[in-house]
C-alpha cells in the first residue's frame, strides 16, 4: 500500500509562485511514475505533470511555467508552480501510477486559490 500527503497548498495573487510537495509512505519503485493532477470546480480531474526516470511530461497549460520533481530516496515529488493564473485554481492531487497491477495511489489534494 502507499499513502500519499500533499502540502504547500494555499492562496496567491496571479503572477505568483507556489511549491506543492507530496510525502509517500509505503515502497516507491524507480518504474513507478509520480504526478500531480488537479480539479477545478465543475470541471474533471485533468493531469498537470508527471515524472519517471528522467522523463517529465507536462499539460500544455502549464508548460514553461511549471516544474515537477522527484527525489526516489525520500520518496518525494515537488511541483514547483509559477507564474500562476486564476484559472490554475483547482484542487491538486498527487498520484502514483504502479504499472504492476496496475495501481493508481491518489493524495487527499490541496487547494491552491489564484486571486487576479
Amino acid at each position: 500500500q502507499v499513502q500519499l500527503v500533499e502540502s504547500g497548498g494555499g492562496w496567491v495573487q496571479a503572477g505568483g509562485s507556489l511549491r506543492l510537495s507530496c510525502a509517500a509512505s509505503g515502497s516507491i519503485f524507480t518504474y513507478d511514475t509520480m504526478g500531480w493532477y488537479r480539479q477545478a470546480p465543475g470541471k474533471q480531474r485533468e493531469l498537470v505533470a508527471t515524472i519517471i526516470g528522467g522523463s517529465t511530461n507536462y499539460a500544455d497549460s502549464v508548460k514553461g511555467r511549471f516544474t515537477i520533481s522527484r527525489d526516489i530516496a525520500k520518496s518525494t515529488v515537488h511541483l514547483q508552480m509559477n507564474s500562476l493564473k486564476p484559472e490554475d485554481t483547482a484542487v491538486y492531487y498527487c498520484n502514483v501510477h504502479r504499472p504492476v497491477g496496475p495501481r493508481h495511489y491518489w493524495g487527499q489534494g490541496t487547494q491552491v486559490t489564484v486571486s487576479s
